[in-house]
Order: structure tokens, then C-alpha cells, then sequence
């Protein structure tokens, strides 16, 4: 226990909690650019402590380059991966590393269905400049679309179809439903007819998600339901790595979504349509763009792409009503972490989370506890990235 102890008095959180306060108040003093300080003083106080902070307090260099930030980070992730070595010598995640593979390789495969699910939500917030508090109710929609469809199909004809049928079908509901939603609901908002509006958004979209959830709840009541599976096939060996065939179609569900979204808002004039209200909508509307229908478009894309998550992963969870609670914090810590109004971000940020939630879950040091704090570890991340870089890593300083 020397060394960690060691690193405690010569690095370690103390450092980096003064270098993230400290260094950008001694740039704005000299009148300087201070706005990478506080992340590359919090790193390097994590990272060198005093050895590095106070080179950084003297000579002030320009933080602007790309090593400053890049090299304390990786310097920072070095030094954590070898503290935890050293501190859990017999992890598997120190004496296995087709463990690891397999654990960072599921992260990243859900990571694409997290990174859908908080796409929708991006882009409501980019074009509307709302958060939507019922986005993880319509994930939650779109799962039980999902499963009814299947169940009917299978008691009133004996068909079996494969769970990939529900995904367009729950995209489908629950496009219709956000676009009602939004028509009743959102535009008397954008026209005028509500005062703070701001705080209006917050509560009606909070109310509409209690009431699908608790709707759902007396429908089809507290009891756990799940589809059938994509293929039979119980895993799938590729090299070392163990992949779960269920996993990999959700995760190509949500490439190709994804994809498809980002060939419609670049590569059409819908979305260019919907990309100019989001910068400027009474600029777009000068051009002849009518604001009011992208916002209808832009909420009923968005509820459209959280049905379809939550179709694509009711083969792989068990669902229940109140699963959509769980869904709505990670998608509000992934656009957070990717940069509010970024589509990039939210993949980005989806992807992040989905791996550091497995790392996390599968190398904590007693596996029985590590999927229960699997979601504690994505909001760590969330609170540090508040605290080092508030507008995310792809967001725009306002």
C-alpha cells in the first residue's frame, strides 16, 4: 500500500481538486485564455500534482495546444489502470485480458443502443431547446409495442416473427404519439400562448412521462415481459471474444438509425431544414422553413428513435414500466457528457457509457455488487465532466 499512498501526497484527488480551482484564476489574473485551465489543472494535479502545477502557476504557457490536455489525460489514465493494478493484483480484469476485451466489447455494443436512445433526445433539445423529462417513457413505449405486436401475431394468426419486425412498428406508435404530443401540447409553447415556457416544458413533459408509465402500469401491470430472441445461436466466438447474438443486432439496429439520421439532417433538405432552426429559426424562417412543423418533426423523430431502442433491446432485458426511469438518466448523462445539441456527441457519449458502465460492473472488486452500481459509474463520469468541462465534449461555449 506504499505506492497509492504515496501517490495520495504527491497527486491524487487533493491536487486535482486545487489545480482545477487554482489555475484558471491565475490565468484570468495575468489576462490570459483560461478556458482549458481547469481541465488540464485538475489533470495535471491528478496526474504530477505540485511537480506539474507549479511550472503551470509560474510560466503560464499556452494551454491552447493540443498535448496539454491530450498528454495530462493520457498520463491520467495510465496512472489510474496502475494504481488499480497494483491495489487489485488478483481483478481479472489485471490477469485476464480476453476478459477485458470481452467486457469492453459488450460496453460498446449496448453503448450503440445508449447512443440512440440520447441521439432523439439531442436532437429535441437542438431543435426545440427543451429536454424532454418523458423521452425514457416512449423507450419504454416502444419495448411493450414491441412485445404486444409479437404476442398478438403469435395467439390470433400463430405467426412467430423475429423481434426485428417490432422496431419499425414501435418507431412508427411512437412517432404518432410524439407528434401528438407535441401539437397539443409543446406548440401552444412556441406560439406565444404560455408564460415560461421553460418551466412549462419541464412540467408537461414530466407529467406526459408519469402518465404513460403509470398507464402502462395498470395495462399490463408490474409483471416482468421479454420477446423471444434475434437467433437461437447462444453466443458467438470470434477470436478470444464471447459475443452475445442478441446484443450485436440491437447494437447494428442502432448503427444503422443512427446512420440514416445523420444522411437525413446532412444530406437532405428536410434536415437542412431542421438544422437551420436549430441555429436560427426566425433566420430559417425569412428562407421560407416553417419552424413549427421542424419542431413537430424534430420531437416526433426524436420519441420515433427511443421506441426503436427500446424495441431493439426488449429481446435482450427483461421490461417492466418503470424501465424507462433508468433509460431517461443515462440519455441525459450522455448528451450531457457528449455537448448539448451535438448528434456526434450523443454517439459519442453513448458509447463512453456504455463502456465504462461494463469496465466498470465487471472489474469492480466484488462481482456480485458490480452490476447493481453499474449506473453509478456513467453519472462519475457525468460529474466529472461538469466539473472539468461543462459544455461537454463537443458542446459550444455559449
Amino acid at each position: 500500500m506504499t505506492i497509492p499512498i504515496l501517490w495520495l501526497v504527491l497527486a491524487g484527488p487533493f491536487w486535482a481538486a486545487l489545480g482545477a480551482w487554482r489555475l484558471p484564476r491565475v490565468y484570468r489574473k495575468k489576462g490570459l485564455d483560461d478556458a482549458p485551465a481547469r481541465l488540464i489543472g485538475g489533470l495535471g494535479g491528478l496526474t504530477l500534482g505540485p511537480f506539474l502545477l507549479g511550472p503551470l502557476w509560474y510560466f503560464t504557457p499556452d494551454l491552447g495546444r493540443w498535448y496539454w490536455g491530450g498528454g495530462t489525460g493520457i498520463l491520467a489514465a495510465f496512472e489510474l489502470v496502475g494504481l488499480f493494478a497494483i491495489m487489485q493484483s488478483d481483478n481479472l480484469c489485471v490477469t485476464n485480458a480476453s476478459y477485458v476485451a470481452n467486457q469492453a466489447a459488450n460496453g460498446l455494443t449496448i453503448g450503440f443502443i445508449y447512443a440512440l436512445m440520447a441521439v432523439g433526445l439531442t436532437l429535441i433539445y437542438s431543435v426545440q431547446g427543451i429536454i424532454s423529462f418523458a423521452h425514457g417513457q416512449f423507450y419504454m413505449l416502444g419495448g411493450y409495442v414491441s412485445y404486444y405486436l409479437l404476442l398478438f401475431l403469435s395467439e390470433r394468426f400463430g405467426i412467430e416473427v423475429n423481434p426485428i419486425v417490432g422496431v419499425p412498428v414501435a418507431g412508427l406508435v411512437t412517432m404518432v404519439v410524439g407528434f401528438a404530443f407535441e401539437r397539443l401540447f409543446l406548440r401552444p409553447m412556441h406560439l406565444g400562448r404560455v408564460e415560461r415556457a421553460g418551466e412549462y416544458a419541464i412540467l408537461i413533459t414530466f407529467g406526459f412521462g408519469f402518465f404513460l408509465q403509470y398507464t402502462a402500469l395498470a395495462i399490463v401491470g408490474p409483471f416482468s415481459q421479454k420477446t423471444g430472441t434475434y437467433l437461437q445461436a447462444g453466443s458467438l466466438q470470434l477470436g478470444t471474444l464471447v459475443m452475445i447474438p442478441n446484443r450485436l443486432i440491437a447494437a447494428a439496429v442502432g448503427i444503422v438509425l443512427i446512420a440514416l439520421l445523420l444522411y437525413l439532417l446532412n444530406r437532405t433538405w428536410t434536415g437542412k431544414g431542421l438544422r437551420a432552426v436549430s441555429m436560427d429559426k426566425q433566420a430559417a424562417a425569412v428562407t421560407g422553413i416553417n419552424p413549427l412543423r421542424m419542431n413537430t418533426l424534430a420531437f416526433g423523430i426524436g420519441t420515433m428513435l427511443a421506441g426503436m431502442s427500446g424495441a431493439a433491446l426488449i429481446p435482450v432485458f427483461t421490461w417492466v414500466p418503470w424501465v424507462g426511469m433508468t433509460a431517461s438518466t443515462r440519455s441525459y448523462v450522455i448528451i450531457v457528457l457528449g455537448g448539448l445539441g451535438s448528434v456526434p456527441g450523443a454517439l459519442f457519449g453513448g458509447l463512453i457509457i456504455g463502456l465504462v458502465e461494463a469496465l466498470g460492473a465487471g472489474c469492480y472488486p466484488d462481482p456480485s455488487k458490480g452490476a447493481a452500481y453499474k449506473t453509478a459509474f456513467g453519472l462519475i463520469i457525468f460529474a466529472l465532466m461538469l466539473l472539468v468541462r461543462p459544455t461537454g465534449l463537443f458542446g459550444r461555449e455559449p
